[in-house]
């Protein structure tokens, strides 16, 4: 048997309160009765109701006092709301429908009229509600399609890194990947897409088949990232763009090739020695057919560390902190991390940056890598 649908009938007039009880309960509905705000409002965050009858001319708390407080609290927020009311002016509906109401009954109610509205209203809500559960659904689809995307640590023993992920929202912006080049040779990406719709997941993916199509031992890393932007140039569309960052280790040479478009400098940390940036100019992704990236080649030796982190990490809107201002105190958050064991340091790094502040403001990665 499906559960029976609850009403909520607020009335300080208990006359009008037993009528809408009897109309209601005699055609399946549970009724829940209140005779002023503050009750009806306790009733409402407890049992869930699927849907109010609030009377608006009440003592103390009236029907527009009581909306206002059930739109406020996130428990009740999305319970329909149907005044009841013996006025009819217009200015008076306006104004509880820029409150949040769905409808109006004007006193004195026909019964038929009265069941006609709730289930107009119930019918509404169910839908309303299937639709939300549907997009929630997919959102979460995408979440797990995302993460799926996304390389683990366990996955690549030989690759030397660990990484801090947390998107914004259910489709990141921020995302990264590893790919197994030769024995000897790994590539470290990671990109940070403009927006954080549901079509970034899209860029995500391309990106991802891009990578695995063109960074290999026949191109070298800025032939990689000069092929894939031209790809991006022709299938993104004019507002969508990507900062990123590609490290290419080879282990045997001790060599790490690093090509930046428009990204944050990378911070290198040399084994037993202080960290610094290594900066380098470079266009963005998908943007410009003649884009130009920088590179840098490093000689590096066992032990020795390097940083690759979206701008979520080093600016703040909210706290007026500037890119190139979070750069400043940013490299101060490496210091005495030498001796930390790789999987550790993504989390150390966080606690020390955010010391306990709410994150984040935007996507945040962290990747780190050791020689």
């Amino acid at each position: 048997m499906a559960d029976a649908y609850s009403i909520l009938v607020v009335d300080d007039n208990l006359l009008n309160l037993k009528l809408i009880e009897k109309v209601l309960t005699k055609e399946g509905y549970i009724a829940l009765l209140a005779d002023n705000g503050p009750d009806a409002r306790h009733i409402a965050a407890q049992e869930h109701p699927d849907l109010i009858l609030l009377d608006i001319e009440m003592p103390d708390e009236d029907g527009f006092e009581v909306i206002k407080k059930l739109k406020n609290n996130a428990a009740t927020v999305t319970i329909p709301v149907i005044f009841l009311t013996g006025v009819s002016e217009v200015d008076v509906k306006l104004k509880g429908f820029e409150l949040g109401a769905v409808d109006y009954i004007v006193k004195p109610f026909h019964p038929q009229e009265v069941l006609a509205r709730v289930r107009i209203h119930l019918k509404l809500s169910i839908g309303i509600n299937s639709l939300v559960q549907n997009q929630a659904r997919k959102l979460r689809q995408v979440t797990q399609a995302q993460h799926a995307m996304l390389p683990r640590p366990e996955d690549f023993p030989n690759a030397g890194f660990s990484v801090f992920y947390l998107p914004l929202e259910e489709a990141g912006g921020d995302f990264y990947d590893i790919l197994n080049i030769s024995n000897q040779i790994t590539g470290y990406f990671l990109a940070d897409s403009s927006g954080h719709d549901i079509g970034t997941s899209y860029i995500t993916a391309s990106v991802k088949a891009l990578l695995a199509q063109n960074c290999n031992l026949v191109y070298s890393p800025i032939e990689s990232m000069r092929m894939i932007n031209d790809v991006l140039v022709e299938i993104l569309p004019r507002e969508k763009y990507l900062t990123a960052c590609y490290m290419h280790l080879n282990r045997d040479t001790r060599l790490m090739t690093l090509v930046n478009a428009g990204h944050p400098p990378v911070v290198y940390m040399p084994r037993g020695k202080p960290p610094f940036f290594i900066k380098t100019q470079g266009d963005i992704l998908g943007m410009f057919a003649d884009a130009t990236f920088g590179i840098k080649k490093i000689a590096v030796n066992k032990g020795d560390r390097f940083f690759i982190y979206s701008d979520g990490l080093v600016e703040s809107s909210e706290k007026k902190i500037s890119w190139v201002a979070g750069m400043k105190r940013f490299l101060t958050i490496f210091e005495g991390l030498g001796k930390s064991d790789l999987p550790d340091v993504p989390n150390i790094l966080m606690s020390r940056l955010f010391n306990g502040d709410p994150m984040p403001e935007d996507d945040i990665v962290l990747l780190c890598i050791e020689v």
